[in-house]
């Protein structure tokens, strides 16, 4: 029989706030940590992959043990981008809509300091951070976490390599007493290192159900290419996918510039984010991706981290993934809370035999997607080309007379004849024939 959050210790104020978010039966790793968080004393080490509830289970645990009565910073949760901190903010924020009396303040990086220093001036009991800008933080004298009960790192194995630096910074600054909640979807030998070093002997490890609810809901697919031929099979694919939302991974900066461009060129929604790119520029590309009023993210690894958006119905692999881990990462950008998604993996032939590794590690199975025909493709770029036609802004430089004069050429035909006759001049001078039905 499924537990409740009541079940679990939750307090009645945090359940009215989830019962308005229509949140009302635990996740398996909600099931599992919620209750350690609340009635142990130890640290705890969580393992759980993308989209499985992760911020409820430390946050609602988190914000029923903030003592009210104490006007000091009590918890920190560090987050691997400004994107997730965001997001762990607003999360932690509707979860306390009838908690009124808990602050919560976010600081994190790519956006001015000086608010957030205003802000630290006030009564705040929670901070959720980017681990940089609570470095600066602290090196400025803008915050104070001496009396810290208990840091979170979330998503700890996308920022890792960068951390270590700025968690030694941030250690030397709480009390040894503090306990540490480590939340991770892979365990790599720099996290148990971590482990290790920054927390207690006793430490206390949960697991998600990894064999299905990491991966439930999602549909792993490669598809088999030649190098010639990997763009307008991408187009093709992404055509059928008109309507939904999804994420392309690139491995390079470049490689995610020059997708991008053949995606505009091609009139499709979408939008590129890599780390080159201004902070504002990744945020506005990233409000619109959100906001629906683009389609289609071209990303790095490295951008995308931390990207929480539900309704994310599939993700293309561009190029293999150098690591399972990168693997997990992406593809769990789908499927998120009990939704279905397609992960798709553009191969080459030489790359098909890497798949049964990946199969073994990860404990999944790909099956093959198979790619359009030629004549499909022929039919789609036709298709794509059309799209550009009715996308194309009039030119307004024209004069009067000369349209006139083109008017006149086309005055005698129908609508219908005139796409015939567009449609056959283009098959002609592309030499693909007339598309077989």
């Amino acid at each position: 029989m499924s537990k409740t959050f009541s079940d679990l210790g939750i307090n009645k104020a945090l359940q009215e706030s989830l019962a308005l978010l229509q949140i009302s039966d635990p996740t398996d790793i909600q099931e599992k940590t919620i209750p350690v968080v609340l009635n142990q004393k130890e640290d705890l080490v969580a393992l759980a992959k993308t989209g499985t509830g992760k911020t409820a289970a430390f946050g609602l645990p988190l914000l029923q043990l903030v003592d009210l009565e104490d006007s000091k910073i009590q918890v920190v949760i560090l987050a691997p981008t400004r994107e997730l901190g965001q997001q762990i903010h607003a999360n932690l924020l509707s979860f306390t809509s009838h908690s009124p009396g808990i602050s919560i303040a976010a600081v994190c990086g790519g956006i001015p300091i000086k608010p957030q220093i205003e802000r630290l001036k006030t009564t705040t009991h929670i901070v959720v951070a980017t681990p940089g800008r609570l470095v600066d933080l602290l090196n400025r004298g803008a915050i104070t976490i001496k009396n810290l009960k208990y840091l979170v790192l979330d998503e700890a194995d996308e920022m890792v390599s960068a951390l270590k630096e700025d968690l030694d910074s941030i250690i030397k600054e709480i009390p040894k007493t503090r306990r540490t909640l480590l939340f991770t979807a892979t365990m790599p030998g720099a996290i148990k290192q971590l482990v290790q070093n920054y927390m207690s002997k006793h430490v206390v490890q949960v697991e998600a159900d990894m064999s299905t609810l990491g991966h439930q809901g999602i549909d792993h697919r490669y598809m088999v290419v030649e190098p010639i031929e990997k763009l307008e099979v991408l187009l093709h694919f992404l055509n059928t996918k008109d309507g939904e939302r999804g994420i392309i991974f690139c491995k390079t900066k470049a490689a995610v510039n020059k997708l991008a461009k053949n995606l505009a060129i091609n009139k499709f929604s979408s939008g590129a984010i890599h780390g080159s790119l201004s902070q504002g520029i990744r945020d506005r590309i990233m409000g619109q991706f959100r906001e629906g009023l683009i389609a289609i993210l071209v990303a790095t690894d490295l951008a995308a981290r931390g990207l929480d958006v539900k309704e994310i119905s599939y993700v293309v692999n561009y190029h293999l993934p150098d690591t399972y881990d990168t693997y997990v990462h992406r593809s769990g950008r789908t499927a998120r809370a009990g939704a279905k998604g397609l992960s798709l993996t553009i191969l080459q032939k030489e790359e098909v035999k890497d798949i049964a590794d990946f199969e073994k590690e990860l404990g999944i199975v790909f099956n093959e997607f198979k790619k359009a025909d030629a004549q499909s493709i022929e039919e789609n770029n036709a298709l794509l080309w059309a799209k550009k036609i009715f996308k194309t802004k009039p030119n307004r430089a024209v004069s009067e007379e000369f349209s006139n004069k083109i008017r006149t050429v086309f005055h005698h035909l129908t609508k219908e004849e005139l796409i015939d006759k567009v449609l056959s001049n283009y098959l002609a001078r592309t030499n693909k024939g007339n598309p077989k039905n």
